[in-house]
């Protein structure tokens, strides 16, 4: 096994280009202050978001082996389309099975930032109902892909982190949207499938990396929208406070 090849963007150069002009996109906006209040309201600083966000950018290039699984024989060096995006295959010689990894930016830095969230926000139930809602929907939308492992359409955890975290609170929306996203993916789409890897010639089933990684992403942009969407409306609505000394 060649260390080397654990390591690869998850998608192709085009569409991984696509999510980091998404990603300056939302530096532009913070550095005008468009965003700032959106990002308090997520619980963290907008420094520490963006080192989120970057970091997750950059630790999707990382897989952190954890299994083996015996393989007949693995697809090599292909782009595989699922749902309008490509994701990258790499390029294998002499792999003796698929490899079971963990990708940094995927899998380990929004896990780590969810667990956060949790405690600092004290969303235990919510965040458990959340979390089990998108696990529902991306394990029923999950699909085993040849040569690739578990794949999903980009925009399903999307689309239901934005609308089982409005339902749950519109009041902690982008907490729990950025926790339910992150988790209900890895466990909906992932966790719960890794039974199905085997037979795939996947050379590497990566948690969190190609297949769910773009979708784990733009949650957390979700997160950020719904936090300056809520503070809106939480602002629209607020009774102005009065002058003691007017007359």
């Amino acid at each position: 096994m060649h260390v080397s090849h654990l390591h690869y963007l998850p998608l192709s150069l085009p569409f991984f280009a696509i999510l980091v002009g998404i990603f300056l996109a939302l530096l532009v906006l913070v550095q005008i202050g468009a965003l700032h209040y959106a990002y308090m309201r997520l619980g963290v600083s907008s420094r520490t978001a963006f080192f989120l966000l970057s970091g997750s950018l950059l630790g999707s290039f990382f897989n952190i082996p954890v299994a083996e699984l015996p393989e007949q024989r693995v697809v090599s060096g292909q782009d595989v389309d699922f749902f309008g995006m490509q994701y990258v295959i790499p390029v294998i010689e002499e792999w003796p099975g698929t490899v079971i990894a963990v990708n940094v930016g995927g899998a380990i830095i929004p896990s780590l930032m969810s667990l956060y969230l949790l405690a600092k926000n004290r969303l235990w139930v919510r965040g458990f109902l959340a979390t089990a809602g998108v696990a529902f929907v991306c394990h029923a939308l999950a699909h085993p892909v040849r040569g690739l492992g578990i794949a999903e359409p980009v925009f399903a955890p999307t689309i239901a982190t934005a609308v089982i975290a409005l339902l749950l609170s519109k009041q902690d929306a982008a907490p729990l949207a950025y926790i339910s996203g992150s988790l209900g993916t890895l466990i909906g789409a992932d966790l719960l499938n890794l039974g199905k890897v085997q037979g795939l010639g996947a050379p590497i089933a990566s948690i969190g990396g190609a297949g769910t990684f773009d979708g784990i992403f733009l949650t957390g942009i979700v997160a950020v929208l719904l936090a300056s969407i809520s503070g809106r409306s939480s602002l629209k609505g607020a009774v102005p406070p009065q002058n003691p000394w007017a007359r």
